[in-house]
Protein backbone atom coordinates (compact mmCIF):
# COMPACT_ATOMS: atom_id res chain seq x y z
CA UNK A 1 0.00 0.00 0.00
CA UNK A 2 1.51 3.18 -1.08
CA UNK A 3 0.89 6.63 1.06
CA UNK A 4 1.38 10.18 -0.01
CA UNK A 5 1.01 12.79 2.54
CA UNK A 6 0.87 16.56 1.90
CA UNK A 7 2.15 19.31 4.73
CA UNK A 8 1.09 22.76 5.17
CA UNK A 9 1.75 25.65 7.06
CA UNK A 10 -0.26 24.43 10.17
CA UNK A 11 1.68 21.64 11.09
CA UNK A 12 4.60 24.46 11.43
CA UNK A 13 2.85 26.61 13.21
CA UNK A 14 2.47 24.33 15.99
CA UNK A 15 6.16 24.66 16.59
CA UNK A 16 5.57 28.51 16.42
CA UNK A 17 6.68 29.36 13.04
CA UNK A 18 3.64 32.06 11.48
CA UNK A 19 1.71 30.90 8.32
CA UNK A 20 1.90 33.11 5.46
CA UNK A 21 -2.41 33.33 4.62
CA UNK A 22 -3.05 33.46 8.12
CA UNK A 23 -3.50 36.78 10.64
CA UNK A 24 0.27 36.68 11.77
CA UNK A 25 0.87 36.36 7.68
CA UNK A 26 2.99 39.66 7.72
CA UNK A 27 6.17 40.95 8.53
CA UNK A 28 6.49 44.13 9.25
CA UNK A 29 3.20 45.98 7.70
CA UNK A 30 3.86 44.15 4.41
CA UNK A 31 1.81 42.12 2.06
CA UNK A 32 3.55 38.78 1.65
CA UNK A 33 3.34 39.35 -2.35
CA UNK A 34 5.69 42.20 -1.41
CA UNK A 35 8.29 39.88 -0.28
CA UNK A 36 7.50 36.31 -2.38
CA UNK A 37 7.80 37.69 -5.76
CA UNK A 38 10.23 37.94 -8.57
CA UNK A 39 9.04 41.43 -9.11
CA UNK A 40 9.39 42.41 -5.55
CA UNK A 41 13.12 41.30 -5.58
CA UNK A 42 13.65 43.41 -8.29
CA UNK A 43 12.49 45.93 -7.07
CA UNK A 44 14.20 45.70 -3.50
CA UNK A 45 16.50 42.97 -3.47
CA UNK A 46 18.32 44.10 -0.11
CA UNK A 47 14.34 44.07 1.45
CA UNK A 48 13.62 40.82 0.27
CA UNK A 49 17.14 39.58 1.40
CA UNK A 50 16.20 40.91 4.66
CA UNK A 51 12.90 39.54 5.07
CA UNK A 52 14.58 35.66 4.34
CA UNK A 53 17.93 36.36 6.48
CA UNK A 54 15.23 37.52 9.11
CA UNK A 55 12.82 34.00 8.52
CA UNK A 56 16.17 31.91 8.59
CA UNK A 57 17.15 33.24 12.00
CA UNK A 58 13.82 32.63 13.52
CA UNK A 59 14.65 28.74 12.67
CA UNK A 60 17.46 28.51 14.66
CA UNK A 61 14.80 28.89 17.73
CA UNK A 62 12.12 26.30 16.90
CA UNK A 63 11.69 23.00 16.59
CA UNK A 64 9.84 19.34 15.66
CA UNK A 65 6.78 19.26 16.93
CA UNK A 66 4.57 15.81 17.62
CA UNK A 67 3.32 15.89 14.01
CA UNK A 68 6.47 15.96 12.50
CA UNK A 69 7.81 12.91 14.45
CA UNK A 70 4.87 10.89 14.14
CA UNK A 71 5.21 11.87 10.16
CA UNK A 72 9.06 10.35 10.64
CA UNK A 73 8.18 7.31 12.52
CA UNK A 74 4.93 6.71 9.83
CA UNK A 75 8.32 6.51 7.22
CA UNK A 76 10.04 4.65 9.38
CA UNK A 77 7.16 2.34 9.80
CA UNK A 78 6.05 1.51 6.31
CA UNK A 79 9.44 0.37 5.25
CA UNK A 80 9.00 -2.81 2.99
CA UNK A 81 5.56 -2.43 3.03
CA UNK A 82 5.17 0.02 0.54
CA UNK A 83 5.93 3.10 -1.37
CA UNK A 84 5.98 5.99 1.13
CA UNK A 85 6.30 9.91 0.34
CA UNK A 86 5.79 13.25 2.34
CA UNK A 87 5.37 16.54 0.01
CA UNK A 88 5.44 20.15 1.67
CA UNK A 89 4.50 23.06 0.97
CA UNK A 90 6.63 24.65 4.28
CA UNK A 91 10.08 25.83 3.24
CA UNK A 92 11.60 25.35 6.69
CA UNK A 93 13.43 22.48 7.92
CA UNK A 94 11.49 20.84 10.74
CA UNK A 95 10.48 17.16 9.20
CA UNK A 96 14.21 16.63 8.43
CA UNK A 97 15.01 17.72 12.03
CA UNK A 98 12.56 15.17 13.00
CA UNK A 99 14.35 12.26 10.76
CA UNK A 100 12.01 12.63 7.61
CA UNK A 101 13.64 11.31 4.48
CA UNK A 102 11.50 10.56 1.74
CA UNK A 103 10.60 14.23 1.57
CA UNK A 104 10.11 16.72 -1.10
CA UNK A 105 10.01 20.52 -0.91
CA UNK A 106 7.36 22.22 -3.46
CA UNK A 107 8.39 25.32 -2.45
CA UNK A 108 11.67 25.54 -1.98
CA UNK A 109 14.04 25.71 1.39
CA UNK A 110 14.68 28.79 3.23
CA UNK A 111 17.76 27.33 4.24
CA UNK A 112 18.71 27.09 0.67
CA UNK A 113 20.57 29.57 -1.62
CA UNK A 114 20.18 29.66 -5.66
CA UNK A 115 22.35 30.94 -7.74
CA UNK A 116 21.34 33.27 -10.36
CA UNK A 117 23.85 33.26 -12.73
CA UNK A 118 25.11 29.09 -12.54
CA UNK A 119 21.90 27.38 -10.94
CA UNK A 120 23.63 26.06 -8.00
CA UNK A 121 21.97 25.52 -5.11
CA UNK A 122 23.89 25.66 -1.40
CA UNK A 123 22.88 25.18 2.07
CA UNK A 124 22.51 28.35 3.57
CA UNK A 125 22.31 29.03 8.17
CA UNK A 126 23.63 32.51 7.86
CA UNK A 127 22.58 36.15 6.30
CA UNK A 128 22.76 37.03 2.75
CA UNK A 129 22.33 40.10 0.70
CA UNK A 130 23.17 41.36 -2.81
CA UNK A 131 26.62 41.22 -2.49
CA UNK A 132 26.95 38.06 -1.39
CA UNK A 133 28.91 35.87 -3.87
CA UNK A 134 28.01 31.90 -4.83
CA UNK A 135 30.37 29.46 -3.91
CA UNK A 136 30.65 27.56 -6.95
CA UNK A 137 30.91 30.56 -9.76
CA UNK A 138 31.90 33.06 -7.55
CA UNK A 139 29.00 35.84 -9.14
CA UNK A 140 26.63 37.59 -6.61
CA UNK A 141 23.11 36.96 -7.45
CA UNK A 142 22.31 34.62 -4.90
CA UNK A 143 18.30 34.36 -4.30
CA UNK A 144 16.48 32.05 -1.40
CA UNK A 145 15.87 28.98 -3.01
CA UNK A 146 11.95 29.45 -2.59
CA UNK A 147 9.00 29.27 -4.77
CA UNK A 148 7.51 32.61 -5.08
CA UNK A 149 4.27 33.90 -6.22
CA UNK A 150 3.71 33.44 -9.87
CA UNK A 151 6.91 30.62 -10.48
CA UNK A 152 6.55 27.03 -10.76
CA UNK A 153 6.50 24.49 -7.64
CA UNK A 154 9.49 21.94 -7.62
CA UNK A 155 9.18 18.38 -8.31
CA UNK A 156 5.51 18.31 -9.80
CA UNK A 157 6.99 15.16 -12.19
CA UNK A 158 7.44 12.72 -9.04
CA UNK A 159 5.04 14.24 -7.06
CA UNK A 160 1.85 13.77 -9.65
CA UNK A 161 3.76 10.30 -9.91
CA UNK A 162 3.08 9.48 -6.69
CA UNK A 163 -0.21 10.48 -6.61
CA UNK A 164 -1.34 8.40 -9.48
CA UNK A 165 0.36 5.59 -7.61
CA UNK A 166 -1.51 6.30 -4.17
CA UNK A 167 -3.93 4.14 -2.45
CA UNK A 168 -3.86 6.26 0.83
CA UNK A 169 -3.66 10.41 0.24
CA UNK A 170 -3.32 12.35 3.20
CA UNK A 171 -3.93 16.30 3.50
CA UNK A 172 -2.05 18.17 6.76
CA UNK A 173 -2.58 21.64 7.81
CA UNK A 174 -3.34 22.78 4.45
CA UNK A 175 -6.23 25.29 3.90
CA UNK A 176 -7.12 23.44 0.08
CA UNK A 177 -7.06 26.81 -1.91
CA UNK A 178 -3.90 27.30 -3.24
CA UNK A 179 -3.20 25.37 -6.67
CA UNK A 180 -1.62 22.85 -7.80
CA UNK A 181 -1.47 21.63 -4.10
CA UNK A 182 -5.06 22.12 -4.18
CA UNK A 183 -5.57 19.63 -6.76
CA UNK A 184 -4.01 16.71 -5.08
CA UNK A 185 -6.34 15.09 -3.86
CA UNK A 186 -8.54 15.01 -6.68
CA UNK A 187 -5.67 13.91 -8.55
CA UNK A 188 -5.24 10.94 -6.03
CA UNK A 189 -9.24 10.39 -5.99
CA UNK A 190 -9.44 9.86 -10.34
CA UNK A 191 -5.90 6.71 -10.02
CA UNK A 192 -8.31 4.09 -10.26
CA UNK A 193 -6.61 2.38 -7.63
CA UNK A 194 -9.53 3.67 -5.02
CA UNK A 195 -7.12 5.56 -2.67
CA UNK A 196 -8.48 6.48 0.44
CA UNK A 197 -8.34 9.95 1.30
CA UNK A 198 -7.93 12.06 4.90
CA UNK A 199 -7.76 15.39 6.19
CA UNK A 200 -6.21 16.68 9.25
CA UNK A 201 -6.99 20.00 10.02
CA UNK A 202 -8.79 21.54 12.99
CA UNK A 203 -11.54 23.88 10.77
CA UNK A 204 -11.71 21.35 7.85
CA UNK A 205 -11.78 22.41 4.51
CA UNK A 206 -15.32 20.58 3.54
CA UNK A 207 -13.68 19.50 0.27
CA UNK A 208 -15.67 16.56 -1.30
CA UNK A 209 -12.93 14.38 -1.73
CA UNK A 210 -11.97 13.18 1.72
CA UNK A 211 -13.27 10.04 2.71
CA UNK A 212 -12.04 10.32 6.22
CA UNK A 213 -11.77 13.69 7.66
CA UNK A 214 -9.70 14.17 11.65
CA UNK A 215 -10.71 17.71 12.80
CA UNK A 216 -8.13 18.41 14.96
CA UNK A 217 -4.66 20.41 15.16
CA UNK A 218 -1.45 18.44 13.39
CA UNK A 219 0.51 17.48 16.72
CA UNK A 220 -2.97 15.28 17.75
CA UNK A 221 -4.49 14.52 13.97
CA UNK A 222 -1.35 12.90 12.37
CA UNK A 223 -0.75 10.72 15.84
CA UNK A 224 -4.99 9.40 15.32
CA UNK A 225 -4.07 9.10 11.46
CA UNK A 226 -1.15 6.16 12.22
CA UNK A 227 -3.25 4.68 14.87
CA UNK A 228 -6.16 3.99 11.69
CA UNK A 229 -3.35 2.76 9.89
CA UNK A 230 -2.35 0.04 11.97
CA UNK A 231 1.37 1.61 12.69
Amino acid sequence: MNIVVLTGAGVSAESGIPTFRGPDGVWENHRIEDVASPEAFLRDPDFVHGFYNARRAALHGVAPNAAHFALAALERAWEGRGDFLLVTQNVDDLHERAGSRRLLHMHGELRQMLCAACGARHPWLTEADTATSCPACGETGLRPDVVWFGEIPYHMEPILAALDRADVFCAIGTSGVVYPAAGFAAQARRNGRGCILYEINPAPTGERYFDHVIAAPAGEGVPEFLRRLGV
